[in-house]
Protein backbone atom coordinates (compact mmCIF):
# COMPACT_ATOMS: atom_id res chain seq x y z
CA UNK A 1 0.00 0.00 0.00
CA UNK A 2 1.24 3.35 -1.11
CA UNK A 3 1.55 6.03 1.97
CA UNK A 4 0.08 9.75 1.29
CA UNK A 5 1.74 10.49 4.83
CA UNK A 6 5.05 9.48 4.08
CA UNK A 7 4.92 11.34 0.44
CA UNK A 8 3.77 14.30 2.10
CA UNK A 9 6.27 14.37 5.19
CA UNK A 10 8.95 13.22 2.11
CA UNK A 11 7.59 16.49 -0.28
CA UNK A 12 7.41 18.91 3.28
CA UNK A 13 11.16 18.12 3.91
CA UNK A 14 11.89 18.80 0.17
CA UNK A 15 10.03 21.97 0.19
CA UNK A 16 11.92 23.16 3.40
CA UNK A 17 15.50 22.02 2.22
CA UNK A 18 14.48 23.94 -0.93
CA UNK A 19 13.45 27.45 1.33
CA UNK A 20 16.50 27.27 3.28
CA UNK A 21 19.19 26.32 0.80
CA UNK A 22 19.71 30.13 -0.48
CA UNK A 23 19.93 31.60 2.88
CA UNK A 24 22.61 28.52 3.67
CA UNK A 25 24.29 30.09 0.91
CA UNK A 26 24.43 33.55 2.38
CA UNK A 27 25.55 32.34 5.36
CA UNK A 28 27.98 29.89 3.71
CA UNK A 29 29.55 32.80 1.63
CA UNK A 30 29.98 35.06 4.81
CA UNK A 31 31.63 32.60 6.89
CA UNK A 32 34.16 31.53 4.39
CA UNK A 33 36.64 33.29 2.82
CA UNK A 34 36.98 31.30 -0.14
CA UNK A 35 33.35 31.16 -1.04
CA UNK A 36 31.98 34.48 -2.78
CA UNK A 37 28.39 35.57 -2.80
CA UNK A 38 27.79 35.52 -6.16
CA UNK A 39 29.40 32.00 -6.41
CA UNK A 40 27.38 30.38 -3.65
CA UNK A 41 24.11 32.33 -4.98
CA UNK A 42 25.13 30.51 -8.61
CA UNK A 43 24.85 27.20 -7.13
CA UNK A 44 22.56 27.46 -4.49
CA UNK A 45 19.26 29.39 -6.65
CA UNK A 46 19.33 26.01 -9.39
CA UNK A 47 19.19 23.78 -6.61
CA UNK A 48 16.55 25.37 -5.11
CA UNK A 49 14.84 25.11 -7.70
CA UNK A 50 15.81 21.73 -8.35
CA UNK A 51 14.42 20.42 -4.78
CA UNK A 52 10.89 23.07 -5.14
CA UNK A 53 10.83 21.24 -8.56
CA UNK A 54 11.20 17.76 -6.73
CA UNK A 55 9.00 18.94 -3.70
CA UNK A 56 6.13 19.85 -5.95
CA UNK A 57 6.02 16.58 -7.68
CA UNK A 58 5.93 14.83 -4.69
CA UNK A 59 3.08 16.62 -3.27
CA UNK A 60 0.92 16.19 -5.95
CA UNK A 61 1.90 12.39 -5.75
CA UNK A 62 0.82 12.60 -2.06
CA UNK A 63 -2.33 14.35 -2.96
CA UNK A 64 -3.75 11.54 -5.84
CA UNK A 65 -2.76 8.75 -3.43
CA UNK A 66 -5.05 11.01 -0.64
CA UNK A 67 -7.82 11.17 -3.33
CA UNK A 68 -7.71 7.74 -3.67
CA UNK A 69 -7.52 6.84 0.02
CA UNK A 70 -10.28 5.67 1.99
CA UNK A 71 -9.05 7.78 4.97
CA UNK A 72 -8.45 11.16 4.05
CA UNK A 73 -5.58 13.02 5.89
CA UNK A 74 -4.99 17.14 5.05
CA UNK A 75 -1.40 16.24 6.01
CA UNK A 76 -0.75 16.68 1.80
CA UNK A 77 -2.64 20.11 2.22
CA UNK A 78 0.90 21.95 4.17
CA UNK A 79 3.12 19.78 2.09
CA UNK A 80 1.75 21.73 -1.01
CA UNK A 81 1.54 24.69 0.44
CA UNK A 82 5.82 24.46 1.81
CA UNK A 83 6.63 22.67 -1.80
CA UNK A 84 5.02 25.74 -3.95
CA UNK A 85 7.11 27.85 -1.47
CA UNK A 86 10.51 26.59 -2.11
CA UNK A 87 9.51 26.49 -5.40
CA UNK A 88 8.92 29.81 -5.59
CA UNK A 89 11.84 30.93 -3.37
CA UNK A 90 14.18 29.25 -6.01
CA UNK A 91 12.34 31.19 -8.59
CA UNK A 92 12.39 34.32 -7.07
CA UNK A 93 16.74 33.76 -6.91
CA UNK A 94 16.60 33.03 -10.28
CA UNK A 95 15.13 35.97 -11.74
CA UNK A 96 17.50 38.01 -8.82
CA UNK A 97 20.06 36.60 -10.40
CA UNK A 98 19.13 37.38 -14.12
CA UNK A 99 18.33 41.07 -13.17
CA UNK A 100 21.75 41.42 -11.49
CA UNK A 101 23.22 39.70 -14.78
CA UNK A 102 20.93 42.15 -17.15
CA UNK A 103 22.60 44.94 -14.92
CA UNK A 104 25.89 44.28 -15.01
CA UNK A 105 25.90 43.90 -18.66
CA UNK A 106 24.32 47.41 -19.62
CA UNK A 107 26.49 48.88 -17.18
CA UNK A 108 29.63 47.16 -19.28
CA UNK A 109 28.35 48.29 -22.75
Amino acid sequence: MRSSKRAAFAAGLLGLLAIATIPLAVLAAQELASVGLLQALYVAVPVAIILGLAAVLVARRARLWSTRSVFRGSSHRFAQIVAWAGLLCGLTGGIALAVYGALRWASTG
